[in-house]
């Protein structure tokens, strides 16, 4: 199979791909539409095909296979979605609707998946060497979601759930989460919960870029308590990845995964709460940036 296909579908652009195999997975085509969710779960899977077709159109290329990062998971016992930020897609038979849709065969995994395959086979860990066995792939922005990949392959789990460090409970007296729990890691380290926390030492409302900028200027003393109040909560949240796979490799992704103190300081974080007296797990930043997701869903054949 030469070329490779992937669609990234994401809570506001539906993203496809076309890679060469042969030429070093290089680009041959890659546009986007606007997913346009609130119009719910049929245009949805429109909004999906048109990608495909207009591919199809501009390369002249007709897959037979396509792989697809989600918001979300497939279950693997119903085969419906569960588990979407992108509230339409529950309860639906996705990849079902899709391939009969489109005559085509898909498979699919959770986008921070497809995030950290792609920085394994074609980025932040591809030039390492020796090439890793374990990595784990980290996506902190809104929400906190993350990915594991074993000797290049993906690994979901039993429930479709594995790398879902986000939905630990980091403080069980911690603020609802909606997946039904209390204080779990998205909601005391996500960009919006940090925002949060700002507010209520500071008593007025900044954004997350604002607050890292007044910490790293030294000008805000509650903007460097938010900062480095992420940064013990990361490594906390983090070792209990570090106890259970031991990953050669941690890739920080997302727009709170940037801060330059958490990667700076993610070894001295986390050495209090892991089960070794010192930390050599290394830390990288991507490379891929927004294509690491449409990638790593055409890597997923």
């Amino acid at each position: 199979m030469r070329y490779k296909w992937g669609i990234d579908l994401g809570g506001t652009k539906v993203e496809g791909v076309v890679l060469d195999s042969e030429d070093n997975n290089k680009t041959i085509a890659r546009l986007r539409l606007p997913t346009e969710q609130q119009k719910g779960y049929k245009h949805i899977l429109g909004q999906i095909h048109g990608v495909i077709l207009k591919l199809q159109e501009e390369t002249g290329i007709i897959p037979t296979h396509i792989g697809m990062g989600t918001p979300g998971v497939i279950d693997p016992t119903t085969d419906k979605m569960k588990n979407s930020n992108t509230l339409c897609l529950i309860g639906q038979p996705l990849k079902t609707d899709l391939e009969q849709l489109s005559g085509l065969q898909f498979r699919t995994s959770n986008d921070a998946n497809c995030f950290a395959v792609a920085e394994t086979l074609m980025g932040a860990v591809a030039d390492m060497n020796p090439s890793p066995r374990v990595v784990f792939g980290v996506i902190m922005g809104t929400g906190v979601g993350g990915g594991l990949v074993v000797d290049g392959h993906i690994i979901n789990g039993r429930h479709g759930i594995a790398g879902e460090w986000g939905h630990n409970v980091l403080d069980p007296d911690g603020p609802d989460c909606y997946c039904g729990k209390k204080g779990c890691v998205e909601k005391i380290i996500a960009g919006p919960s940090l925002e949060r926390y700002y507010t209520e030492i500071s008593g007025t409302q900044k954004s997350l870029k604002d607050i890292s900028k007044s910490h790293q200027n030294g000008e805000d003393p509650h903007a460097t308590q938010t900062i480095n109040y992420m940064v013990d909560k990361f490594g906390e949240a983090i070792s209990r990845i570090l106890n259970t796979i031991d990953p050669d490799v941690v890739i920080l992704g997302g727009g709170v995964g940037n801060i330059p103190d958490l990667l700076e300081k993610a070894v001295e974080a986390t050495t209090p709460y892991i089960f070794n007296d010192k930390v050599e797990t290394t830390f990288l930043r991507p490379k891929l940036g927004d294509s690491a997701g449409v990638f790593g869903a055409a890597l997923l054949w």
